[in-house]
């Protein structure tokens, strides 16, 4: 007990929680033979490990080494060695959605992979799998498990048995559905149980079906190092925080990866170094709000300065004071490594102050290439949607990016059929969309989800018919917008991180621009600087200088120039754009 007589009540609580949800699950999934019954009673948990820290009092096998203890809770009533059967098993990994679940695969895996866990790419060498995933390739998921299901129950019975576990959003959506109903799956684990995966995975080996969907309020995964897995090793993903609390009224994020919550600067720096020492030229911060991001892990960032929004932005749940944010995140990762190109997704329009703007045009190796979500051009809808701006608002901040960030790139998201959206509503959509003028488009026809403020307030009026046909419309305008954005790009010179060869050729490479659009070139050997007559090939990883000579809606095309470096390319100041354009006139 200490002093205050609270601090050890709370782990005592919150562990007395855990081993109960885990001992109902055992009593719902095993057999209802009396014996059996009584065994796991005489073998299940005692006192001892309910109080704090007992694991830790008894006495480990010499051989047996436990990883970063203080933060796993180890079941004593599990023998060590059931515990560590990771060291003999393999697992297999297949992730649908958002970048988001790639990242949480990979959290996942380094929770396996300390516990032994072997990764393969074949579904026939495996004794379990796991999938992460999210909303649109729900019903592309429920197939899959399907699939599944009918291979686990054709497996020789002289193979390891087949266990099937499903991570992330869905996990936590559709929990009743997965484990109860349908008996697709073996594992369930939300996006903040993680850490749990060993002992769930040792509970479905023993016969049980296992689950640990709860949210956390202060999980970010700091202390884990995520297992890349970057097929070149040239880009990666690096998650700054979690969750959301902006509330749109059509997304289910806030429910099913719970409030913001951002992960300690220092580690994020942490990881940001690894990277750059293994060779990565290009990291993209994650997030599902990334630019909301705020540090109050030290005394030393707390303060009571109020977050400063984009101009005519408003937020649904008040932003709290105080904190390192955005800004002093970007400009500390910027400087790791003046060669490591830096992006991040996904941001919200109302958290781009001018000093993020300021700062993105200040470093060459910050990509001048922003998501500003829209999801609609019609202020009606965007209030229906609860989005905190207007469409005027949204228009004057796209002036503002260009007028600080000359020949920036734009990209963004667009709902259409949303509750109540009429014609004229849509027809403002397709306005935005040629007023602005973007390289990339996420577009979806609205799809309604339980729990969302729209399923309980709002009707989903909109026929499918309809929302198919003003989806296909919105696409066809954002690619000849897209084609037209792109053309104006024909005659300059590109700086193009390479990321191997083309799809359609090998005789062709690809990478990607400042813009994160898709340059195609040939395969050759190119000078080692412009003005020098050396030539050396070209190889994944590598800057080179592409001068574009065709493109499409999608892509461009070039012949590359030279070798390059991002400090040896100077950005165009805003005075100089400015002089350059009024020359034209």
């Amino acid at each position: 007990m200490t002093s205050s007589g609270t601090c050890s009540l709370r782990p005592f609580l919150y562990t007395f929680r855990r081993f109960c949800c885990s001992s109902t699950n055992m009593f719902v999934t095993t057999s209802n033979s009396s014996s059996k019954f009584r065994s796991k009673i005489e073998n299940g948990p005692t006192l001892q490990d309910f109080m704090k820290k007992a694991c830790f009092i008894q006495e480990k096998p010499a051989e047996i080494q436990y990883e970063n203890t203080e933060h796993e809770e180890i079941p004593t009533y599990i023998p060590d060695d059931q515990y560590m059967m990771g060291r003999v098993r393999k697992v297999y990994f297949e992730t649908y959605g958002c970048q988001m679940n790639v990242n949480d695969t990979e959290i996942a895996w380094s929770f396996l992979q300390k516990k032994g866990y072997l990764r393969t790419g074949e579904l026939a060498e495996v004794p379990v799998f796991a999938c992460v995933l999210r909303e649109k390739a729900e019903q592309t998921i429920w197939n899959r498990l399907k699939q599944l299901t009918a291979l686990k129950k054709r497996r020789p019975k002289t193979h390891a048995p087949l266990k099937i576990g499903v991570l992330g959003c869905m996990a936590e959506r559709l929990k009743a559905e997965l484990l109860e109903r349908e008996k697709l799956v073996d594992v369930l684990a939300g996006p903040d149980a993680y850490r749990d995966l060993p002992r769930l995975l040792y509970l479905a080996h023993s016969g049980q079906r296992a689950s640990n969907v709860l949210l956390s309020l202060e999980e970010t995964y700091a202390d884990v190092m995520p297992v890349h897995q970057s097929g070149q090793g040239h880009s990666a993903f690096v998650s700054i925080m979690r969750g959301c609390n902006n509330m749109c009224s059509y997304c289910i994020v806030p429910f099913t990866r719970g409030r913001e919550r951002s992960r300690p600067i220092s580690s994020i720096l942490e990881e940001v170094r690894l990277l750059s020492d293994q060779g990565v030229k290009e990291v993209t911060l994650l997030g599902q709000n990334v630019n909301s991001y705020r540090d109050t892990s030290e005394v030393q960032f707390c303060g009571s300065e109020p977050p400063r929004l984009s101009r005519g932005f408003a937020a649904l749940c008040r932003p709290r004071p105080g904190g390192l944010r955005f800004a002093d995140l970007l400009d500390r990762v910027s400087l790791v490594d003046p060669e490591m190109r830096v992006r991040f997704t996904s941001p919200h329009p109302k958290d781009f102050p001018d000093e993020v703007l300021h700062l993105i045009q200040e470093r060459a190796n910050i990509c001048r290439q922003l998501h500003l979500p829209a999801q609609s051009g019609s202020s009606r809808v965007l209030q229906a949607m609860r989005r905190g701006y207007t469409r005027d608002a949204y228009l004057e901040l796209v002036a503002n990016i260009r007028k600080i960030i000359p020949g920036v790139s734009l990209s963004s998201d667009f709902i259409v059929g949303f509750c109540g959206e009429t014609e004229e509503d849509h027809e403002q959509t397709l306005s935005l969309v040629k007023e602005v003028g973007y390289s990339v488009g996420f577009l979806f026809a609205y799809s309604m989800r339980k729990k969302t403020h729209a399923f309980h307030r709002l009707h989903d009026d909109v026929p499918a018919e309809v929302k198919q046909r003003r989806l296909e419309e919105l696409i066809t305008v954002f690619r000849e917008e897209a084609a037209r954005v792109n053309n104006r790009l024909i005659g300059s010179n590109q700086l193009v991180l390479v990321e191997g060869e083309s799809k359609r050729s090998s005789q062709e490479l690809c990478g990607r621009n400042e813009g994160n659009m898709k340059v195609i070139f040939p395969q050759q050997d190119v000078a080692l600087q412009a003005s020098v007559t050396h030539t050396a090939p070209i190889k994944p990883g590598d800057y080179v200088l592409v001068k574009i000579t065709s493109a499409s809606s999608q892509s461009l095309r070039g012949h590359v120039l030279s070798h390059t470096t991002l400090s040896s390319t100077g950005r165009e100041q805003p005075q100089e754009h400015w002089d350059r354009q009024m020359a034209g006139c």
